[in-house]
């Protein structure tokens, strides 16, 4: 793979970044990577593993040089630390970011982008309930989407090395506008997970069924809300507040189609409920031939050792 970046710096040590990182290295995609969190144990943990060719104690001095600054951290903080890094950020370098919401972080940064610096928004479509730089491995963005997200009149040829950047990574790209992106993440993750968290939630406020009972006989489907409510509390916090419109949309949607499948289950409409189940079935086929997925038993994980 040919080389893309000179100099690319990561603010933020997480999940994301350090995935990034494994995976640019293993395709040869960039000759330095920088790297910066907030965090002094994040810092000496990425020192530590040898994440990034140089951790930096600033922001300013990770961002100093660097053909390609992105972004890592928080959508709620995006704003604040484009702010920081804006009178440090050479002509001619492209700023990105990997959060999950896009209009309100197009927002927040934008202000903020000197003149001759490219912004150009991303969001891979990969993760783990697992956070922190040690979480990070070169394959997770394997055969996995990452959207790209041009602002207005954005430079083709920045966006384009940006996709070269991801491709390398062997993620598939696409392109999309920012409000359709949100409305997609909200039907795709957003409500998803917000749903898993109030199934546990309600799990553990149910007072005739013990905490013990809940955590030895979890089936496969709450087992897999209980994976996806492990997920970073403040990365989420800050997405559901990002995208409020279009996640209360859709929640909105869900309720409705929920009170369906009350009735039904009330008033013994079999019909109703095999149709839906059978429509919503296909949808799982989809994924699974899309790549997106294995048809494994148990998702592939094998028997419990």
């Amino acid at each position: 793979m040919t080389q893309v970046y000179d100099r690319v710096a990561f603010i933020g040590l997480g999940l994301i970044a350090s995935s990034l990182f494994w995976a640019s290295k293993r395709a040869g995609l960039v000759g330095e990577i920088t790297g910066y969190a907030r965090s002094a144990e994040t810092r000496d943990t990425a020192r530590e593993i040898g994440l990034c060719d140089r951790v930096c104690d600033t922001a300013a001095e990770a961002v100093e040089g660097a053909d390609l600054v992105i972004l890592c951290v928080p959508v709620g903080v995006m704003g604040a630390v484009a702010a920081e890094i804006a009178p440090y950020l050479k002509r001619g370098a492209t700023i990105s970011d990997v959060g999950s919401v896009k209009a309100d972080v197009i927002a927040q940064v934008a202000p903020h982008v000197p003149e001759g610096v490219h912004f150009i928004p991303a969001h891979p479509l990969a993760g783990t309930e697992h956070s922190g730089p040690r979480s990070g491995f070169a394959e997770l963005f394997d055969n996995r989407w990452t959207l790209i997200v041009p602002v207005e009149n954005a430079d083709r040829v920045a966006v384009a090395r940006l996709r070269a950047l991801w491709e390398g990574t062997g993620a598939l790209v696409d392109e999309m506008d920012a409000e359709h992106h949100d409305l997609v993440l909200a039907v795709t993750s957003h409500a998803p997970h917000l749903i898993a968290y109030t199934m546990v939630g309600v799990a553990d406020d149910l007072q005739r069924v013990t905490d013990e009972e809940v955590i030895q006989y979890s089936a496969t489907g709450f087992r897999d809300f209980t994976r996806i409510a492990a997920s970073d509390p403040t990365m989420w916090r800050d997405v559901f507040l990002s995208n409020k419109d279009a996640t209360l949309e859709i929640l909105g949607r869900f309720t409705e189609e929920l009170f369906a499948l009350q009735r039904a289950i009330r008033q013994g409409d079999g019909d109703h409920l095999h149709a839906y189940f059978t429509r919503t079935r296909a949808i799982r086929r989809g994924i699974i031939e899309a790549g997106q997925d294995t048809d494994e038993p148990n998702f592939g994980r094998g028997a419990k050792k």
